[in-house]
């Protein structure tokens, strides 16, 4: 998708703190981050939504276990905490499916 700022970083074309990269998966800092440690881990290939990522046979499992890999590597055994918003009423507010990462300190509860 042209006008889409993740399609950007994910083909080089905006710079970004990319911490992972493969074939399918990037994932950056975030440029405001809410924790000590805030990334985000998003698909390559735009999808909109975790909903239309779920039919992507696989994608999602594979956006899980890098997130939960970074969150592992830079939360330790304190632990971490994965956050996906998902349209306008959950807090999306990129139109491309990310998996925020946060870490570094205790989480509290409601989260928003």
């Amino acid at each position: 998708m042209t006008d889409c700022i993740f399609c950007k970083i994910a083909a080089g074309a905006v710079p970004a703190t990319v911490v992972y990269r493969d074939e399918a998966i990037v994932a950056i800092e975030d440029l405001n981050p809410q924790a000590p440690t805030h990334l985000l881990v998003m698909p390559v290939e735009h999808h909109a939504t975790i909903v239309s990522a779920s039919a992507a046979g696989g994608l999602v499992g594979k956006l899980v276990a890098a997130a939960s890999r970074l969150g592992t590597q830079r939360g330790g055994e304190n632990g971490f905490r994965l956050v996906v918003n998902t349209g306008p009423d959950g807090g999306q507010t990129v139109g491309h499916v990310h998996l925020h990462v946060l870490a570094g300190r205790q989480m509290t509860w409601p989260p928003g």
